[in-house]
Formats: structure tokens, sequence, C-alpha cells
């Protein structure tokens, strides 16, 4: 039981450090405009690496109904960026697509 319990506190301490050491690091310090334009580009990247290659899987028999959500997700993360707003509405389009052809 205290191995388990070193274990998760060795996961939390290894899992928080990195997220921790910028603010350290940089401090009020500002990031050059390029460094910050690039991290800006970091979760649009980790959500196509993440989301894309099952989309194409996840209605194989609909094309459409994969083109208009990925359609909705890209052009709502260009226009007004975040995450959230575009996945639940590209699922929203996508499920609205399939219920008009069926």
């Amino acid at each position: 039981m205290d191995n388990i319990i070193l274990l998760i506190l060795g996961m939390a301490a290894v899992t928080y450090v990195p997220r921790l050491a910028p603010f350290f690091l940089i401090g009020s310090n500002r990031l050059p405009k390029r460094v910050d334009d690039f991290l800006k580009c970091i979760p649009v990247a980790a959500i196509g690496a993440l989301i894309i290659p099952g989309v194409f899987n996840a209605v194989p028999e609909e094309p459409l109904a994969v083109i208009c959500g990925m359609g909705f997700a890209l052009i709502i993360g260009m226009w007004r960026g975040g995450i959230i707003i575009p996945v639940i509405g590209s699922v929203a389009t996508t499920y609205l697509i399939l219920l008009l052809s069926a």
C-alpha cells in the first residue's frame, strides 16, 4: 500500500513540475511574439492529431456528414478560437446531417 501512495505522489510530481516550471522560469517577462504565436498553435495541432484520424472512421458510409462537421470545426475554430465550441458544434452538425439524410 505504501508503494502505491509513493507511486501516485511521484506521478503527480512528474506531471505537475513541468507545468509549474515555466511560471518560475519566465516570471513576469514577456515571451517573444514568435514564441507566443507558436505556442498558440499547439492546441490546434493537438486536436488535429487526436480527432481527425478517428473522424473518417466514425461514419464511413456518410462522407458528407464528416466533411460538414470538419468544415464547421475549421471555420468556427479559425474565426472564434478555442476547442470546446468547434468540437461540440461539429458533433451537432454531423448529427443533423445524419438525421436529414436518414
